[in-house]
Parts: structure tokens; sequence; C-alpha cells
């Protein structure tokens, strides 16, 4: 390939949870990210420690109302269409569909609107691609089964996945089964509900719930093929390279390892085994996962169709701990600060080369089709005078990164799309802000919740717009 291929899924991704709102509408439940306030409580609570089962009135939480997506997507799915998207990424709300998570019946309003909303994107000839939970459990399995730790969720999860499969099998081809899964070893409550108690083995926890994770993602997989025999179903990484800073064979390794935390997951549902290097860290820190009989064969028969993946920046690791002190701010994963590259002002590496190079890594690693559903830049962005956003920084942050995906496709590198992230403002899910905005369409509200809600186009909209029409060629 000397470009990108005919037929490449341009578009944008949002999360049902950032972006709906209407955290209560037509009998959705409670999921773990309503949980979430903004400031200082938030970090703790991502990490596992819940003050909480239900939202405190001392505290602001952005999910309640998001930038309501839930009533305004016809109007947003318009402005997609206008830039001509050819796929948005989306998820489902497990809660919207299944409110406590173990309920006799799915709520039927929660299912229409969905389908709804596949309609008005089929009007735009608009595929979607679909995340069945994006960082949001339904509240109920957390107090009552303590979530993923729980292999109960494996059934519930199976069923919920079917239920969607069964409802949307002629309006939906792509879907993903965990947004992130990696996360869960670094924001375990966001990645998995997971609240630790005092004394618990922690590490063990979150091991025994991967399993149930990966076990429940083959089992989706399973399901989606037997339901919808046409279905592209993949998993999904928070990629981006480890750099080691030295040639230093210890930072090396270092590097090595901590590539393979978040790999781990992608090898166990691409190549359908725990690698060796797992089962040694098992061993070595006294992780005993609790199988059932047929678990490593359900792993091994329902591997991923493609690999789905998040880019924002690189890391650097190194074991000098001088140079360990070094570090950058605002992304989850520490990493000592790059000296060849900037950071966004949230402290993020930019690197637009690092995409190349992660999506060289995944396509040699697994040799299946990547997808990235995740890239973009967080920024302050303040309108002129005119009311207008000139974000030629988003520009050119998106510009460079595209060329880099289009030399990985030169590569070799089968990539089927690229969905960018946050095409219309919406709130951060690290952070809770609204300031921190990623979008082509800019929302009026604040980090307070304060604002008319209404849309309007930053200059980068029209930018985005012309690179789809011209399928990447006017990429400089």
């Amino acid at each position: 390939m000397t470009g990108f291929p005919q037929g490449f899924l341009w578009g944008g991704a949002i999360a049902a949870n950032q972006a709906e709102g209407a955290y209560l509408a037509d009998g959705k439940g409670l999921t773990t990210v309503d949980l979430l306030p903004t400031g200082e409580k938030r970090f703790p609570i991502m990490l596992g420690k819940l003050p909480s089962f239900t939202p405190l009135e001392s505290e602001f939480y952005p999910s309640h109302e998001a930038i309501d997506f839930y009533h305004r997507y016809k109007e947003d799915i318009a402005l997609f269409a206008e830039m001509g998207f050819k796929t948005l990424r989306l998820s489902i709300s497990w809660a919207r569909i299944f409110p406590n998570g173990d309920d006799a019946k799915p709520n039927e309003a929660g299912l229409q609107f969905y389908d709804d909303l596949f309609d008005e994107l089929k009007k735009y000839d608009n595929e979607p691609l679909v995340t069945l939970p994006h960082f949001d459990v339904p509240v109920h399995l957390v107090k009552e089964y303590g979530s993923w730790k729980n292999r109960k969720l494996v059934a519930l999860f199976e069923r919920y996945a079917r239920t969607v499969f069964t409802r949307y099998k002629d309006k939906v081809k792509y879907w993903l089964t965990f947004n992130e899964i990696n996360m869960l070893l670094h924001l375990p409550f966001v990645g998995a509900g997971l609240v630790f108690e005092e004394g618990e083995n922690e590490l063990q926890v979150k091991y025994q719930a991967a399993h149930h994770q990966l076990v429940a993602s083959a089992l989706a997989v399973k399901a989606g093929h037997e339901i919808i025999p046409n279905a592209m179903i993949g998993c999904m990484l928070a990629a981006g390279m480890t750099y080691p800073y030295s040639s230093n064979p210890d930072d090396v390794m270092d590097a090595m390892d901590k590539d393979r935390d978040n790999f781990f997951f992608i090898d166990v549902q691409s190549r359908g085994e725990y690698p060796g290097y797992a089962k040694r860290f098992f061993r070595e820190n006294n992780i005993n996962l609790v199988m059932e009989d047929g678990d490593e064969q359900i792993l091994k028969d329902y591997t991923v169709d493609y690999i789905g993946f998040s880019y924002y920046s690189s890391r650097v690791t190194s074991t000098d701990s001088e140079i360990q002190g070094n570090k950058t701010s605002g992304n989850v994963f520490a990493s000592i600060k790059n000296p060849y590259l900037e950071t966004s002002e949230w402290g993020w590496t930019i690197d637009p080369k690092g995409l190349r190079i992660t999506a060289n890594q995944l396509y040699d690693r697994y040799q299946k089709p990547l997808f990235v559903v995740e890239n973009g830049l967080g920024a302050v962005d303040m309108p002129n005078e005119n009311g207008e956003v000139e974000d030629d920084y988003r520009i050119a942050y998106l510009n460079a990164h595209l060329k880099e995906m289009k030399e990985a496709i030169k590569d070799g590198v089968d990539i089927i799309g690229y969905t960018s992230w946050g095409p219309i403002d919406i709130v951060s899910a690290s952070t809770g802000e609204m300031k921190k905005r990623y979008g082509y369409i800019y929302v009026d509200r604040d980090n307070q919740g304060i604002g008319t809600l209404k849309r309007a186009k930053k200059k980068s909209f029209e930018w985005y717009k012309n690179v789809i029409a011209t399928n990447g060629e006017i990429l400089d």
C-alpha cells in the first residue's frame, strides 16, 4: 500500500459515560463511572478506594449530565455526517440494558434508545463500532458480587452480550469486547469496578478479575459469531511503546517488562493462552488464579478478529533512581520525561512517530488487522471574540499522527480505520474536566457543569472533513 486503502473507516470515538448524560433516565441503573466526582476524591476512587455506593451531595459528578448526547444525538450525528464520518465508535451502557446487571429481563427503553441511535447513523451511512462496556459496571454488581472479583460476572456479561448481539445483529458489524482492558491493572475501579478491602492481596484480586474478563471476552466472541456470522469482534488495548531511557540492558529489559504488563491481555485474547512470562510472574508473586474446567479451551477457541487500540503517547523507563525522579505528570501511565519530545498541557508526551512504531509492534506481534480507535489532543480551547476556536495546535497534532499512521500502512500494517478521540468535546475520563477538550465540535459547558451545551464547529472541523474527503491525501 502507498496510502490509505479504499473503504478505510474514518470517524471519531465517544463513550456512553462521557457523552450521554441522562444517567438515570428511562430506567438506567447507576454505574461505576457515576460515582466518580471531580476534584481530589476522583483518583483514589479510580484506584479502588470507594467511599460510597451512592453519589454524595457534596460532590459534582460530571457523567450525570455530560454533554447530553442522550437527547442531542441526532444533532451531533448530523455534524459527524457533515464531516463525512464513515464510522462512529460508541459504547452501550450496560446499565441501560440491565440496570442492576442481574435483572431477569432487559430494559426495553434502553434497548430502544440504541436502536434509534443506530438507525440515525444508518441514515448517513455511518457504520457503528460498538464497545460493550466502556468503563461502566452496574453498581449493583459491585455491591452484591464484588464486581469482576466474582466468577458470576462472566455469565452475567455473556447474557448482556448475547442480548445486544441479538437485538442489533442487523445494525452493528464491528464490536469491541472491553475498552482498554489493560486499564484494570492501573485504575482497577475504572477498569473492573474493583473495590479493595483492608489487607486484601490487591495483585491477586486484579489478576483474578482479569481472568474473569478474559473468559468473558472469549465467550462474547463465541456468542457474537454465532448470532452475527459476519461480525468483526475485537479487543482493545491502551497502547503506546515504552522506550528504554538508555542502552543499558537493564533499561531495555525494564521497558520490555512494562510493555508486557499491557500486552498480557491481548496475548491471551489474540493468541488464546497465557504467555510464559505471565506464568512466571504469577509464580514469583504468589498469584494463584482460580480457573474452571474448560476455561483454557474457551480462551484458545474464541480469539478476537482484530486488535483495537488507543494511542496518545509513548512512555520512557529507566532503572536509574536519579533518572526515575524526572517524570511527566497527568498520564495514567507514569513515564520519565523524554528529552526529545514535547508534552501537552496535561503532561502527555507528544510522539507521532510512536504511533507508527506501536502499530508495527502490534502487527508484528499478532498478525491481525488493527483499528486505531482512540487518538487525539486534550487542550484548553478558548473561543475568540467571534466565538470561534482556532485550534491549529490540534490540527498539527492530528496531521502529524495521521502521517505516521500512513507510513505504518506503507510498512505493510493492515489498519482497518481510525476514530479520533472525542470528535465532540466530552467529559475527560481521567480528570472529569470539560476544559480538557479533544473535539472538532465545541460544547458550551465548563468544569462545574455550567453552560448552554450549544455545539459550535472549530477550525479543525473543516480540516478533518477534508482529510476524510480526500482519504488522507491532503496530509502534508
